[in-house]
């Protein structure tokens, strides 16, 4: 069991190692500024236009942007792994 466990935290180590890649996060950042920038105009801009900014606007913005930071970074790291695994 504890073999199991050591084995998983190494897993995340390298996970995150990837992760946080300078040319990882920059093309995460890249994807997410456009994407997050489009689906923000596409989903918040009539609620922005008639009222002023509250906190659940501005969250659901964050999140906006959080989201496809998160998939980008996620699909490059398994791809990158993928690719190692198969050299």
């Amino acid at each position: 069991m504890m073999s199991r466990c050591c084995e998983l935290i190494g897993q995340m180590q390298i996970w995150f190692k990837i992760a946080l890649q300078p040319a990882v996060v920059r093309r995460a950042l890249k994807v997410s500024l456009l994407v997050g920038t489009l689906l923000t105009i596409i989903n918040q801009l009539p609620r922005l236009l008639e009222q002023p900014l509250n906190t659940a606007i501005v969250l659901q913005i964050i999140l906006t942007y959080m989201v496809p930071y998160a998939v980008s970074t996620y699909s490059a790291v398994e791809a990158l792994r993928a690719l190692g695994n198969k050299m």
